[in-house]
């Protein structure tokens, strides 16, 4: 424990963080090198450490431990006599570098020498039914999984892209209704019930589904969490303005992005192989001290890379063995020739109902959404206009000839006269009625509604729909609320009615219902670095390490009462060796029972050179 003491404590601060993240030290009791030294050597230590190694890794420490010290060369040499599949010797010096940031072992130019207490730890595998040195090097991987017919093939990638073109629509569903309505996280984590629900029937699937694509958006920044509420990302509302597998390959990307690169090499290293029960017994060879804490990782992945079409049947697609490569471009390419046609054309009906003919470009349908209300969101989309939904529009800054226009653009069947009477007659209509702050200077305190129809006035006075904004008549135009401008215009508009915002000046301003948000990130405090400073500020140079490691070895001798050997150094110079037990430690003295002797002793710690274990 000296020698690991000595060497962590002449680590500089950033490897010292890092042999502290590396080995997931708790640090609480932990107050100076001795105690991290302790900590880092205790059995359960090393066994979770090891239990996180592959099985190469894990053989060449085993190898080590049981050679002792060997050379780089030796070492090489021993792994091939046991079979070991790689005889690399620069894949055997990376692994060797590795397992000495852990602090497994020491590397001293070409020798290697593993802590006591790992070996120890090794050496008990066998009797814990875990794997021997020679089973370590010598057992190969488990064969793979025979590669899937011509006929499974197809189906696999029929079904991945099915739910690739799933997903982006659930997902575009989803941001379309945040933008509307945005959901309330609850304090424990997750959504509410009535929130799921209202987000499980905008984007058709089931209650289950919503948590995990929630999370699929969350984690491509489609949304973001702000005030405890999920809502639509400034990234979101570009998104929905890509291609159907432009939006895949964002949700593909971010799905990899976050991908541990340990979890990745796995994945990539066995293509065409499914998820399941293979890739178990793959994972378990692999990590033969414990692969549990794996299987977990993949499982985390593999559901949601089977909701966006990476895998299907927990078979890799072709455009998810690209992106499991790194290369976006190419899956995008394999997706869209699996994805429906797009279309930009639609069909404009006298009944003021909209009918895609097929799928229809993201452009398209962000525009149709603004004036236009969903009614069916299969292949072929169908939307309806309404006055509600084109004075939707009209408040967001439209007007009647840009709408017209557009349709006229994308129609097949032209502009039905209906519909032209409809959205002509909603933007004569169109701020009759006008909401605005009564104080200029504070736009949440009392409003305004007013208008110069008596008639629509008088019948929102009389609404019940508006008792909670406590409306008062001031005039015969104009009413009054303590309530601020913005809830009376979002009220007023849920009401259908054909009602404007305006600033001070009187012009009609377009307000945002709930403003695009931006997600945040939280840096967490680094726990390794109030441990290094504390470890830093408990250290008082070689003397007085050497002296309290002196301490604690009579400490820890006292505790379990335990004969060790002292060597003390003389007045005269000569070194005597005595057998003690030691009773107490205090003013730089110790006081012990000399069991040769059979005397008590009390020695000066300044005198003692070196103290082990009693033989």
């Amino acid at each position: 424990m000296l020698t690991l003491a000595s060497r962590l404590r002449a680590l500089n601060d950033a490897a010292l963080r890092r042999t502290i993240a590396l080995r997931s030290v708790n640090p609480h009791g932990i107050h100076d090198f001795f105690d991290l030294a302790e900590a880092l050597l205790e059995p359960a230590a090393i066994q979770a450490t090891l239990s996180h190694l592959d099985r190469s890794t894990l053989a060449v420490l085993a190898v080590a431990s049981d050679l002792g010290a060997p050379s780089l060369d030796e070492l090489v040499e021993r792994l091939a006599d046991l079979g070991h599949d790689t005889q690399d010797a620069a894949d055997i010096c990376a692994r060797v570098n590795h397992l000495d940031e852990l602090m497994l072992l020491t590397r001293t130019d070409d020798s290697v020498r593993p802590y006591p207490a790992v070996t120890a730890r090794l050496r008990a595998w066998p009797e814990d039914g875990l794997p021997s040195t020679a089973e370590l090097a010598g057992v190969p991987a488990p064969t793979a999984l025979a590669p899937l017919s011509a006929t499974d093939g197809r189906f696999t990638e029929r079904l991945a892209a099915e739910r690739a073109f799933a997903a982006v629509s659930s997902i575009a569903e989803l941001l379309t209704e945040l933008g509307q309505e945005p959901a309330r996280e609850l304090s424990r984590g997750g959504l509410g019930l009535p929130d799921t629900k209202r987000l499980a029937m905008a984007m058709l699937v089931d209650i289950d589904a919503v948590a995990p694509l929630v999370g699929i958006a969350a984690r491509a920044e489609l949304v973001a969490l702000d005030a405890g509420y999920w809502s639509q990302s400034a990234a979101g509302v570009d998104w929905l303005l890509l291609s159907a597998s432009e939006r895949w390959g964002v949700l593909a990307a971010s799905w990899l992005g976050v991908l541990p690169a340990d979890v990745r090499q796995i994945l990539a290293q066995r293509p065409g192989v499914a998820w399941g029960d293979a890739m178990h017994r793959f994972v378990a060879w692999l990590y033969p001290a414990g692969g549990t804490w794996m299987d977990e990782r993949i499982a985390a992945f593999a559901r949601d890379a089977e909701l966006i079409g990476i895998t299907a049947r927990q078979t890799t697609s072709a455009a998810g063995a690209s992106v499991l490569v790194g290369d976006i471009d190419a899956a995008i390419a394999t997706i869209t020739a699996s994805l429906p046609a797009e279309v930009g054309t639609v069909y404009l009906q006298h009944d003021l109902s909209i009918v895609a003919p097929g799928p229809l470009s993201a452009s398209i349908d962000a525009r149709l959404r603004t004036f236009a209300d969903v009614e069916s969101r299969e292949l072929a989309s169908s939307y309806r206009l309404s006055g509600a939904s084109v004075n939707r529009a009209l408040a967001a800054g439209d007007d009647a000839e840009s709408i017209l226009q557009f349709l006229a653009a994308i129609s097949l069947t032209g502009v039905p006269q209906p519909v032209d009477y409809l959205i002509r007659d909603a933007a004569d209509r169109y701020g009759r009625v006008r909401v605005g702050s009564v104080d200029p200077a504070n736009p949440a305190g009392p409003s305004y509604v007013s208008s110069d129809d008596s008639a629509v006035l008088g019948a929102i006075a009389v609404d019940q729909t508006f008792t909670a904004l406590a409306l008062e008549s001031v005039t015969a135009t104009r009413l009054t609320s303590r309530h601020p401008a913005d809830a009376v215009f979002w009220a007023l508009t849920d009401a259908r009615y054909p009602v404007a915002a305006e600033n001070p000046a009187g012009e009609v301003v377009h307000p945002r219902r709930h403003p695009v948000v931006r997600p945040t990130r939280t840096e967490l405090p680094d726990p390794t670095i109030a441990l290094v400073e504390e470890l830093r500020a408990t250290d008082g140079g070689e003397a007085k390490a050497a002296h309290a490691w002196l301490a604690r070895q009579l400490d820890s001798a006292i505790k379990h009462r335990e004969t060790v050997l002292v060597s003390v150094r003389m007045p005269d110079g000569d070194v005597v060796d005595y057998l003690l037990e030691p009773a107490s430690v205090g003013g730089g003295r110790f006081r012990a029972r000399d069991r040769r002797a059979d005397i008590e002793r009390t020695l000066p710690l300044s005198s003692v050179v070196s103290i082990v274990p009693a033989p």
